[in-house]
């Protein structure tokens, strides 16, 4: 079984789309699953009660915060990332190294590291397209080596994984 660190921050279908459409078929797939969210991501999810459903995806704890010195490290290191949804602050953040979260650290410290892929699928408003820095922020993930899949609320979340690389 081929370690997938899932990455997720807040955005529409969050709650009813993620566990769904994403980590049970990656999981269907034979990737085990390392689940690092956005705090908000995490408050979403258990606002609406899915934590339950998400965590009977992985044999790991669900990640939303940074573990103290002299905590163990609750995930192996993968190789392959999936990052989805995301949203544009989260695009933004990434692309210019910040590193404000748990989720964003763990991207942060790998983006841009050889042999190591990250498939970012993101959910934006059709507007943001024209926003100055938006295509910049693109640019800069995909000279990164970074695999992008904007998201449409119109088909299913999991044609993202099929950019991930072949079957674990």
């Amino acid at each position: 079984m081929t370690d997938l660190g899932l990455v997720a921050s807040s955005c529409g279908g969050l709650d009813t789309r993620f566990t769904a459409e994403l980590a049970k078929p990656a999981a269907a797939r034979g990737w085990r699953l390392a689940i690092t969210l956005t705090p908000t991501a995490a408050r979403w999810l258990d606002e609406a009660g899915g934590f339950p459903a998400l965590a009977d995806t992985t044999d790991l704890p669900i990640r939303s915060i940074s573990r103290l010195p002299g905590e163990p490290r609750p995930h192996p290191d993968p190789q392959t990332f999936l990052f989805a949804p995301a949203s544009a602050n989260s695009i933004a953040k990434l692309a210019l190294g910040i590193a404000d979260n748990q989720a964003l650290t763990l991207l942060g410290d790998v983006l841009g590291s050889p042999g190591i892929t990250i498939v970012v699928a993101y959910q934006i408003q059709d507007t943001r397209v024209h926003h100055p820095a938006w295509q910049r922020h693109l640019d800069t993930l995909t000279e990164a080596g970074v695999r992008l899949y904007r998201l449409d609320p119109r088909r299913p979340w999991s044609g993202a994984l099929d950019l991930l690389p072949g079957s674990p």
